[in-house]
């Protein structure tokens, strides 16, 4: 069945509506600037775009995997700085404590989370822990009732804003144990880094964080003691889901704006459109970026299904990241010299695409993971 839901139809029709109207208008201003969208994000609270796929109860949308994925495609086709920010939020800053937390921290954080008045995010990443991400190194100690920590972490998202309320971070609480731990943005010995230089995602908060004798409750420990390295791959898992989605709609916005532009720019005499080699160009990204939306909307539906989505996830992530890459490139080429000029849209399009090769797992993880699943 290919055809979407009246619910999922109006919810991809609410975030492309809000991309256009509220996002877009400022989308190079922002990037320019460096500046986090806090307008524009609490917007997106208000309209419900921060809690997609979690149940009402805590604030949600009451929605599913693949409603969430059409909206984060939606705001990526405009704006890949606030997709991210809404992205990294719902599927690494929330999930966690919704997945495997206890009733008790549930009732404390989701309502905050998942009604976006406060942003979540989520500490795997240190020096020597990116893709070798059991190589953790930032201890937590348990001392009279508290968790004392210790360590770095880097490249995390959306930790250092006004609306940011903690991170939840992995951390080794034995010789060979890994564990996750909410910190919330108050604990004393938590400091927050300087934004990052970036290539791209200029206009999403990205820091480095430290741990100096931090301490927090015993009881900010998340689900058992120990299974933070289960839980941390399960969270990836579906994150990837919504880079993915990222990728797609990167890609779609890429060839929507190098298709106006064809259709606008003449060359001896003709739209440049009218000619085979501009038309290949535009048709093969038309077909890939079909191709990479059915396998993202796949690994939404298995999810949704209750079924097992990893292997579809990883293969999305692979497809839409590289896709995205090439899509902004050859968006890019189509412009021709006005393509490598700041106001044209595919200029910031095709710096935000890198990184989708990268984040959640770089391409060589990828490859990894769905060799491993085929029993390579």
């Amino acid at each position: 069945m290919f055809d979407l839901t009246d619910e999922q139809r109006a919810i991809q029709q609410l975030a492309r509506d809000f991309a256009e109207g509220e996002v877009k208008p400022i989308a190079e201003e922002i990037d320019r600037e460096h500046r986090f969208p806090y307008e524009v994000i609490e917007k997106a609270a208000e309209l419900g775009l921060m809690g997609i796929p979690y149940d009402e109860e805590y604030g949600g949308g009451g929605a599913d995997n693949l409603s969430y994925a059409l909206a984060i495609e939606e705001l990526t086709r405009v704006d890949s700085s606030v997709a991210i920010t809404v992205a990294a939020h719902t599927s690494l800053g929330t999930y966690p404590i919704y997945a495997f937390g206890s009733d008790e921290q549930k009732a404390r954080f989701l309502p905050d989370l998942c009604s976006g008045r406060k942003l979540w995010s989520f500490g795997l990443t240190e020096p020597e822990a990116g893709s070798d991400a059991g190589n953790v190194r930032t201890t937590a100690k348990l001392e009279d009732g508290e968790w004392r920590i210790d360590g770095a972490k880097q490249f995390i998202t959306n930790a250092g804003t006004d609306m940011s309320g903690g991170v939840t971070i992995t951390a080794r609480t034995g010789e060979n144990e890994i564990s996750n731990i909410i910190v919330p943005q108050d604990t004393p010995g938590y400091s927050i880094g300087t934004a990052y230089r970036k290539m791209g995602w200029n206009a999403s908060d990205t820091r480095p964080l430290a741990f100096d004798d931090a301490r927090v409750s015993e009881e900010n420990l998340l689900g058992p003691r120990g299974k933070g390295f289960h839980q941390f791959l399960q969270t990836l898992d579906g994150g990837r889901i919504g880079v993915s989605a990222m990728g797609v709609g990167l890609a779609q916005g890429a060839l929507d704006e190098a298709l106006a532009y064809a259709k606008e720019r003449r060359a001896f005499g003709q739209p440049i459109s009218k000619f085979q080699t501009i038309q290949a160009k535009l048709a093969d990204l038309s077909t890939e970026i079909e191709a990479a939306r059915l396998l993202t909307y796949k690994a939404a539906w298995l999810k949704d299904q209750g079924r097992n989505f990893g292997l579809t996830a990883a293969q999305a992530k692979l497809k839409t990241g590289r896709l995205a890459v090439k899509a902004t490139d050859e968006a890019v080429q189509i412009h021709g010299g006005y393509g490598y000029i700041e106001e044209y849209p595919v200029c910031r399009f095709y710096r935000d695409a890198k990184i989708l090769t990268i984040g959640e797992g770089t391409d060589e993880v990828q490859q990894m993971i769905i060799a491993r699943a085929l029993g390579a």
